[in-house]
């Protein structure tokens, strides 16, 4: 008999913490999950080794002998699967073959809940490891919306696409916490302002899609400055771009220096996976997002109130020029960005939905076909 008052949930991540998509979608709720009777036990596929040896290329070898280790970790991790009272998978067990491991769990009693907040039914080759590529499995997400007790998808276009292929399936907005971030700065006319980006070296290619409009506000501003954060040794002629490495400390550090920051995207299905992180994020430290006008970046974003939505070079070059030369507009979209994110995007209030899913999953099985 499940007791509705403590649940004894095992979170299975693919990423460590220093991975956007697991941090983001488990390991900053667990303390408040812990406050709202949910005891978490997290495993996470990658270790800290393997995650920062999957962004280099070649190394064939080295990587098959982690991922091999990989694998045994999270089958000796499961052996007790029967000691929670729900297993909460961020993204796939494996990250290749079919669901053979989710289907054994299921077999066995599991309450199994899919998190997922990237489109990833739609097959994207890996940038680093064409071997990765081969062992996916084609399908293998749509399946698993036909398997697991419940989809947890990161907005509603993801919601919906697990419906349509079968799943039981609700939207869990991702929170971000504006407290670690100083909040927006005020700046005078005239005085040097940064446009930044924040990312991964598998995204700072869609950069180049609004390219010669950064080439323009570089030459007709010079005191614009331009910073990029974990793209790697990305170059631009013609925009400065000072190259900043990623870590958790120096992006807090990094986006409380930024005024504008960037986030195009390509127009394509993929793209309307995509969950808002980036803008989120820049909208926590009271950075202004200036985004391409697709997918949950309609839902998220208020134009002209807490940022820019942009669909033409011609809008991104009015949008970046309304925020270098109006530094009032500029910084009322900025402290009204923020407003947002604390209120409507607390890591505790998003914490409060995630325990009552588990709970309603578990407990009541409440949840019937469809979308919530």
């Amino acid at each position: 008999m499940v007791d509705p008052a403590s649940l004894r949930v095992l979170f299975l991540t693919r990423y460590p913490i220093a991975g956007a998509s697991s941090r983001y979608r488990v390991h900053q709720y667990l303390a408040y999950l812990e406050e709202f009777g949910v005891q978490c036990e997290v495993q996470s596929f990658m270790d800290d080794a393997l995650y920062a040896l999957s962004f280099s290329p070649g190394r064939t070898g080295n990587k098959l002998v982690r991922t091999f280790v990989a694998v045994l970790r999270r089958l000796w991790v499961l052996r007790r699967h029967r000691r929670y009272d729900a297993i909460y998978m961020q993204r796939e067990l494996l990250p290749f073959g079919p669901p053979w491991l989710e289907r054994w769990l299921k077999r066995s009693g599991a309450r199994l809940v899919f998190d997922y907040d990237d489109a990833l039914f739609i097959a994207k080759p890996s940038r680093y490891n064409p071997l990765a590529s081969l062992f996916r499995a084609p399908g293998k997400v749509r399946d698993l919306f036909q398997l697991v007790d419940l989809v947890v998808a990161g907005n509603n276009w993801l919601r919906d696409q697990a419906v349509a292929h079968g799943a039981t399936a609700v939207t869990l907005e991702v929170a971000e916490d504006a407290s670690r971030f100083s909040g927006p700065t005020t700046k005078a006319p005239g005085e040097q302002i940064v446009i930044g980006w924040l990312g991964s070296t598998s995204t700072v290619k869609y950069l180049r899609l609004i390219e010669p409009v950064l080439q323009d506000v570089a030459r007709r501003y010079p005191h614009v400055r331009f910073e990029l954060m974990g793209g790697g040794d990305f170059a631009m002629k013609g925009v400065p771009w000072t190259l900043l490495p990623w870590s958790l400390g120096g992006e807090v550090e990094a986006l409380d220096r930024w005024d504008i920051g960037l986030m195009p995207l390509p127009e394509e299905d993929w793209a309307k996976g995509k969950s808002g992180g980036k803008a989120r994020t820049y909208m926590a430290a009271g950075v202004v997002p200036v985004c391409t006008g697709i997918g949950y970046n309609l839902e998220l974003i208020h134009h002209g109130a807490t940022g820019l939505l942009c669909r033409t070079p011609d809008d991104w070059a009015s949008a970046l020029a309304l925020l270098v030369d109006q530094p009032a507009e500029r910084a009322a979209m900025a402290v009204a960005a923020r407003r947002v994110v604390q209120e409507r995007f607390a890591p505790r209030v998003i914490a409060g939905q995630m325990s009552t899913l588990l709970r309603t999953v578990v407990t009541d099985g409440r949840f019937g076909k469809g979308s919530a």
